[in-house]
């Protein structure tokens, strides 16, 4: 079993920045994409970043330019930096983990609990 843990969610202002963190664990051998996906009240979950295990990233439009995603400094961690934040930032941002090898034969994706950011206008 594989766990994804959070943190760094929480009340920030409009401008301001923020580092969300996520640290997976268990039952791992390999990670082919750690990221971070957000889902805003009656809105569908969108993508934020993606990071692979071969150093490429892919971020949503709604944030291009304003968040890097890079890898945390524990093995299986990932970090978001997100600045010039905006109201519409608001969300539960959730840590994805895809194409987890955690087995011999076996690959699943996993997702952590979320995480809230709001961002105060």
């Amino acid at each position: 079993q594989v766990q994804l843990v959070e943190s760094g969610g929480g009340l920030v202002q409009a401008g301001g920045s923020l580092r969300l963190s996520c640290a997976a664990s268990g039952s791992i051998v390999s990670i082919d994409v750690m990221g971070w996906y957000r889902q805003a009240p009656g809105k569908l979950r969108e993508l934020v970043a993606t990071l692979t295990s071969g150093a490429s990233t892919n971020y949503g439009d709604s944030v291009k330019g304003r968040c890097t995603i890079s890898r945390g400094n524990a093995k299986n961690t990932v970090d978001l930096h997100m600045n010039s934040l905006k109201p519409e930032d608001t969300a539960v941002y959730y840590c994805n983990a895809e194409r987890v090898r955690d087995g011999v034969l076996s690959w699943n994706d996993y997702w952590g609990q979320g995480t809230q950011v709001t961002v105060s206008s």
